[in-house]
């Protein structure tokens, strides 16, 4: 590894990590329904807080106005909305620091000539996803100030998805440039079969995920809290309430918990039986040890997913969760790249 992609891939992994405390604060908002408590979208005066009483009297008042204050938090306090407008205010400054992160590194680096061609390209996908990941926020907030009591579920899983992309593209790429030059690619005796089978099941992982965002924006996880049946039923009570399939699928909390726990089940399952083929037939060590990894991080994850499920979603328990699916989406990733059969260009 030559020192311009040493320091590319160190800001890649910055940038990663960046993303992950993003996503982070953004499961804590959802799980604290703070997400609405500041109702205006000001990307460049909003880095400061109110400073003043009059300020908090203002932004408190502007709360109460919205339905979710004169649902889920009716009779709230200044002090209480103060303690869910700290985390949503903090949830927007580190966005803008992850927006910061990921644009200013690449354009400096693309001014010195440190990115090869391909890597220009697709990193070049940063900069633009993360300006449009914060458009996406706040067209996600304004689905819940007037008429809704929460945030839509389509625009809040579409907000996570593409902080997952953001992220796919920061592990992928400093994956690309982790590789001294010259050494051959780890994936070189892997068949066929199983680099596309890799990839799928980091496809799988990232699916997931977003179904479980639908589960977060519709409170899907507080509903059937038992494992393995739900309601003493495989199939719970109230799993088709719309006569149109796809809206039951994203609108019915009962149908998004119940599909996301197949799904779940479904990729762990592939995930282990994948990690296995791996661990039998990848003779490099890199390959060996990414499917140890991945079984270890399905194994946790579903561990962490019942968890939080029989315990009806505690902050604590829901955000590791989150972070666990990061980590699976992760070792899927490392997986996927060590049994390519050529290295990415320079």
């Amino acid at each position: 590894m030559i020192s311009g992609d040493r320091q590319v891939r160190s800001w890649l992994l910055a940038a990663a990590a960046a993303v992950t405390l993003a996503v982070t604060i953004g499961g804590i908002t959802r799980l604290t329904h703070s997400g609405l408590s500041i109702t205006e979208w000001r990307p460049v005066s909003g880095v400061l807080p109110p400073l003043t009483q009059s300020a908090w009297s203002d932004a408190y008042q502007r709360y109460l106005q919205i339905p979710e204050a004169q649902t889920v938090h009716r009779g709230i306090t200044l002090a209480q909305f103060q303690g869910l407008y700290w985390w949503e205010w903090i949830h927007r400054l580190v966005a803008r620091g992850v927006g910061l992160l990921l644009a200013l590194p690449y354009f400096w680096f693309l001014a010195r000539g440190r990115l090869g061609p391909q890597h220009r390209a697709r990193l070049l996908l940063l900069p633009i996803l993360v300006a449009a990941q914060g458009a996406l926020g706040w067209y996600m907030v304004r689905s819940g100030l007037a008429e809704r009591t929460d945030v839509s579920a389509f625009r809040l899983t579409a907000h996570l998805g593409l902080a997952l992309l953001i992220y796919a593209i920061c592990v992928w790429s400093a994956l690309d440039l982790s590789r001294p030059s010259g050494t051959p690619p780890g994936g070189a005796s892997a068949s066929m079969t199983l680099r596309r089978w890799s990839l799928a099941g980091a496809g799988a992982a990232f699916v997931t995920m977003l179904s479980g965002g639908f589960v977060a924006g519709l409170d899907g996880g507080k509903v059937f809290n038992t494992f393995p049946l739900m309601g003493g039923r495989l199939v719970p009570p109230g799993y088709r309430i719309y006569a149109s399939w796809w809206r039951d699928a994203f609108e019915n909390p009962a149908a998004a918990q119940f599909h996301h726990r197949v799904l779940a089940l479904a990729t762990a399952l592939a995930l282990l039986l994948l990690a296995r083929s791996a661990l039998r037939r990848g003779r490099e060590p890199g390959v060996r040890n990414a499917a140890g990894l991945l079984a270890l991080a399905v194994v946790a994850q579903v561990t962490l997913g019942i968890a939080t499920l029989v315990l009806a979603v505690p902050v604590l328990l829901g955000v590791l969760h989150q972070l666990g699916g990061m980590a699976l989406l992760t070792a899927a990733l490392v997986l996927s790249h060590r049994t390519r059969a050529e290295p990415q260009g320079r």
